[in-house]
């Protein structure tokens, strides 16, 4: 029988299909070869080269085709879960890190680098890129890139054996492999458009897709109007039958334009991501692929038991383990408190960490570090570390932490407080907000709503799993190789924990194999410097997924009660909020993301006053408890509060019998008018007054309702019921939400750009691509001031030694942030060219004054249409006349945070037999201001909808009543994989933000706000039962629904 443990809906799963048309794992040798204990000498033809090695019978394919130097062969899981190990034997996919590299002796493996290379290498001439390579460049299917690789291999075997495949054949070949970042749309229509143009078909290029997909301002559409939906969603293509599918090949969204927008040549337009290359061929660009001679490897010795005391700690034996190298416990280190959450100085939050503590916290939590020669003999060492623990009493449940009596979690003296910390009532953070008369609100009201919702702790599940590398250089300065969001902040946080001044360390950041915010903290990163300090040689420590699961950082998981006082006409007159959000063990982030949750789910719905006064109250309480810490997380509180209120809307709607859309629009936040909590709350800062200047929020909602058919099937029982299927209901839901962009007076972003020789540009930021797309846009913005191709800014970001500082990859910032420096440099750079030019056009004809010169087309244009290329300007600057480097460097802090809106639509099918939900369409409208490429935009909202989507439904970490999590690796912990996931649309509207030099806002995060409220909307749509804790599992919602007596849509009869 074959089992798939990722199938989400296991009542009518076949369970088959992430294995079926590839080899099954080889996970043993024949009796002969194990009793073998030399090595043995196997060969392999890869990549069309035959080769020899010498392994032991125990050495995985994995293993030996990294330490070969096939570093596109990524590592993701030990079980076979992710499909990151992805190669072909044979033309078959398997699965590297569970087959014996033996069971491959004389066959043949095709890795990513086999596939294609760079059609230009010099001189040299190559075979180019394969088709599918090409068209994952194009289509922008790759954001991180950890899974392309695999992804690559997978739709090669297919089209190497169905040139003709549909949607859903595409879709069954990548279900073994998962996409954290994708959402699997793009990468789906890679492989569709490739397919087609190997057969010889025609598939309409992206500069054609961008001008058909967008829809001109028109006027105003009337809410409620039926809009054609042919005339706002992307049109069939035409083409043979593997175009005719659900994903088609136009990969573009729907861009819907309210007013003018300023007419540019680069901005706003798909360009290919400048990463895309690289991360294509499988080049060795993230942390781990990185060899240094007498490298180390770490492993971490972690508590058993969830609170208590280590009484003995004896690691004599490990340390006499042969190829041991050092064994480091809390009597080796230097005692310094910090904080690991990565944030700007000083930490909004509490100082209650240690590298190595004589007291554990949490199942997971640090007892030593050791380093060795291999990872086996450092797996050896940690087995023979003698521990003796005094157990405490543990509190797991939050509701439970502030009681009188419970265990003090933290209770250490060196414990430094952070407005509101209390450790003697387990308070990590509190926070009480009371904007205007919130009493006299509820006294004016005519109904008062109340629910309680609870959310869970989920994983973030990067890919790439936390990895770093340390070592001295030449100069005897720490090195830190890391994954990571926040280099600078990792080098400000660890030089005191060190014992060394920041000017001695330098944090590298390669290509992140995804973060959404578990990466926004100092996490590995000082092991392996203290073993470094220790040895004096490399160390490699790499944290396996159980790990990820068991050590690293996830979502706060929160209760929140709300309360609601509405009038008869749906007006909002008071909203109060309490959370109660669960930190874990450790603090990091506690405050400002339980305070995001009010600040941005809040705000939307500001119950003003007759003065124009808003209504709120807000109180939060974050615990400690014995469980593994909570972190950043993408949306940051914000997914927490939405799915609270916007549920909470809903049922309010309902309840008084009005329109949800209606009743939403009257009650939100509106262009001009001020941020309700902007006065009240900032991240660690004073509060300030920003008005809104711009809310597309109207317009997302009409267009996205017409996207969806929303009035054609809301209310509508025929379309409730699905023909011959009598035990499924059919429901459709929306939410409405909003974010902000960046931290205002609090993050800031710097670039440097100079001038090379040939014309091209060197731009350096230290912003983090964490395969958003942020390097990509970036460069767009430079290339449409100097009027060059995007081609033409070579990018380097995020060395703490060489770019400029950039606070990090968070707060949907980088753009808006980074951007406006680096739009900032760019425009000093464009003076000094054209000062430049015009001595050269003044030498050569009439004078010019550089004030009358424009930037285009790679050159310099007078206005009587003469013209000196950006090349020959180069050339004079540096080795001609008046000689000077042409170069600037800029930085930039913005005074508000402007929001982003957004309506969420979702369509479900409900099994009422079973509560099996499947969701079969989600929409997202969104107004993220100007969209500087749709590619990488809609990429962002597709992944994240679907990231969302495993919050609503299925993701959820699950602890025992030790504090073990029982579901620490994939199938267990259900991720959507490609052949599971809903049909997807995304809709821009493009509003132009006054306080961006281009208009942007942000995109990165608002996509995880309104999945799970609008899933859940859609719920009680199709079956009338409120689901109030997530995800909403079909164990939860055949409850609901038994408890209900329900069997029937609203308005059906029962």
């Amino acid at each position: 029988m074959c089992y798939n443990p990722h199938r989400l809906f296991l009542p009518r799963a076949s369970g088959c299909e992430a294995m079926r048309g590839r080899e099954e794992p080889q996970i043993a040798l024949e009796p002969q070869i194990q009793r073998l204990g030399v090595d043995m000498e196997i060969t392999l033809t890869i990549n069309g080269e035959q080769r020899t090695f010498s392994i032991a019978p125990s050495t995985r394919l994995l293993d030996l085709l990294r330490r070969a130097g096939y570093y596109g062969v990524k590592h993701g899981c030990d079980d076979g879960s992710c499909g990151m190990c992805t190669v072909l034997l044979d033309g078959t996919p398997i699965l590297t890190c569970v087959t014996l590299a033996a069971k491959a002796d004389g066959r043949s493996i095709l890795t990513i680098e086999g596939v294609g290379r760079t059609p230009e290498l010099g001189w040299r001439r190559t075979e180019g890129l394969h088709p599918i390579q090409e068209a994952f460049i194009e289509t922008g299917a790759i954001q991180c890139g950890f899974c392309t690789p695999a992804l690559v291999l997978a739709a090669k075997a297919l089209l190497d054996r169905n040139p003709n495949p549909t949607e859903a054949e595409v879709r069954e070949a990548f279900s073994g492999i998962l996409c954290r970042c994708t959402g699997y749309l793009k990468p789906v229509q890679a492989v569709l458009r490739a397919a087609a143009r190997m057969r010889g078909e025609p598939v309409p290029p992206m500069e054609e897709e961008a001008q058909r997909l967008i829809i001109p301002p028109e006027g105003p559409l009337p809410l409620g109007e039926g809009f054609p939906v042919g005339e706002i969603s992307p049109p069939e293509p035409e083409g043979g039958a593997g175009l005719q599918t659900r994903a088609r090949t136009i990969v573009l969204p729907t861009i819907v334009l309210p007013q003018r927008i300023p007419e540019t040549r680069v901005v706003g337009k798909p360009e290919k991501k400048v990463d895309a290359l690289r991360l294509v061929q499988g080049k060795p660009a993230f942390t781990d692929d990185f060899e240094l001679r007498g490298m180390l490897y770490a492993k971490v010795l972690k508590s058993p038991v969830p609170h208590a005391r280590i009484r003995r700690i004896d690691v004599s034996k490990a340390r006499a383990l042969p190829g041991v190298a050092a064994v480091l416990t809390y009597q080796d280190l230097p005692r310094v408190i910090y904080s690991t959450a990565g944030q700007s100085d000083p930490i909004p939050g509490p100082l209650d960490t240690f590298s190595l503590d004589s007291k554990v916290r949490f199942v997971g939590d640090r007892v030593a570090f050791v380093a060795a020669e291999t990872p086996e003999i450092a797996e050896k060492a940690l087995e023979l570390i003698e521990v003796e623990y005094e157990e405490l009493p543990a509190v797991l449940d939050p509701r439970e932490a502030m009681k009188p009596g419970a265990p003090i979690i933290h209770d250490e003296p060196e414990y430094v407080p952070f407005d509101g910390s209390d450790p003697s009532r387990n308070l990590a953070a509190q926070i009480h907000i009371e904007i205007g008369e919130v009493d006299k609100g509820f006294e004016e009201a005519d109904y008062i709503f109340e629910g309680e919702y609870v959310v869970p702790k989920v994983q973030q599940a990067s890919l790439e799993t936390h990895v770093v590398i340390t070592y001295w250089d030449e100069d005897d300065r720490l090195v830190i190789r890391t994954s990571t969001q926040v280099p600078f902040h990792v080098r400000r946080i660890l030089a005191p924990v060190l014992r060394l001044p920041p000017k001695r360390i330098r944090v590298i950041k390669p290509r992140i194999g995804g973060g959404f915010g578990g990466k926004q903290e100092v996490l590995i990163e000082d092991i392996a410097a203290h073993l470094t300090i220790a040895t004096g040689r490399p160390v490699r420590l790499e944290w396996t997924r159980e790990e990820e699961f068991t050590a690293a950082r996830s979502r706060h998981p929160m209760r929140i009660r709300l309360r609601t006082g509405v009038k008869r006409d749906g007006t909002i007159v008071a909203n109060e909020m309490y959370v109660l959000s669960d930190t874990g063990a450790y603090g990091s982030h506690a405050l400002t993301v339980a305070g995001n949750t009010g600040h941005k789910a809040m705000a939307l719905y500001p119950a003003w006053d007759e003065k124009g006064e808003p209504r709120i109250r807000f109180h939060a309480d974050v615990v400690y408890t014995n469980t593994p810490p909570s972190g950043a997380f993408r949306g940051y509180g914000v997914p927490q509060g939405f799915f609270a209120v916007e549920v909470h809307m809903e049922r309010i709607a309902r309840a008084l019998g009005l329109d949800p859309l209606e009743f939403r629009l009257k009650n939100a936040l509106k262009a001009g008018q001020e941020h309700p909590f902007s006065r009240a709350w900032s991240e660690g800062r004073e509060p300030r007054p920003e008005i809104v200047h711009t809310c597309g929020l109207p317009e997302c909602v009409r267009y996205g309702a017409a996207y969806v058919g929303w009035h054609e099937k809301f209310g509508n029982p025929d379309w409730h019921r699905v023909p011959g299927q009598p035990h499924l209901r059919r429901g459709i839901g929306v939410a409405c939400v909003m974010q902000g962009t960046a931290i205002p007076y609090l993050d800031m972003g710097a670039a440097s750009l100079k001038m090379n020789d040939d014309g091209s540009f060197n731009l350096l930021i230290g912003a983090t691509d964490l395969g958003t797309g942020s390097d990509t846009v970036i460069a767009q913005m430079v290339a449409e001031v100097l009027g060059c191709a995007v081609e033409d800014i070579i990018v380097y970001s995020s060395d703490t030694d060489f770019t400029p500082f950039d606070k990090g990859a968070y707060a949907s910032s980088t753009t808006y942030i980074s951007g406006a420096a680096a739009v900032k440099a760019a425009e000093q750079v464009a003076e000094q060219i054209k000062e430049v030019a015009a001595a050269l056009l003044s030498e050569r004809g009439s004078p010019v004054s550089p004030a009358d010169l424009r930037l285009a087309d790679r050159r310099v244009w007078a206005p009587d249409g003469r013209s000196v290329t950006l090349e020959e300007v180069a050339l004079s600057s540096l080795h001609h006349r008046d000689q000077r480097q042409i170069m600037a460097v800029a930085s930039y802090v913005s005074p508000v945070s402007p929001p982003p809106f957004a309506a969420q639509f979702a369509e479900v099918t409900v099994d009422i037999e079973t509560g099996e939900v499947r969701v079969d369409r989600l929409v997202m409208a969104v107004d993220a201001g100007r969209i500087v490429n749709p590619l990488t935009a809609s990429g962002q909202v597709e992944g994240g909808m679907i990231q969302a989507l495993g919050y609503a439904v299925s993701e959820e970490m699950v602890f025992d009543e030790r504090g073990r999590v029982v579901n620490p690796r994939f199938g267990p912990y259900k991720i959507f994989q490609a052949h599971e996931v809903p049909e997807l649309g995304v809709i821009f509207i493009e509003t132009v933000e006054p306080t961006h030099p281009f208009g942007i806002k942000a995109v990165a995060e608002i996509p995880m706000d309104g999945v799970a409220p609008a899933v859940v909307n859609a719920i009680y749509d199709a079956v009338g039962v409120w689901i109030t804790q997530i995800p909403a599992t079909p164990e939860r919602v055949w409850r609901a629904l038994r408890a209900a007596g329900k069997d029937s849509a609203p308005g059906e009869p029962g």
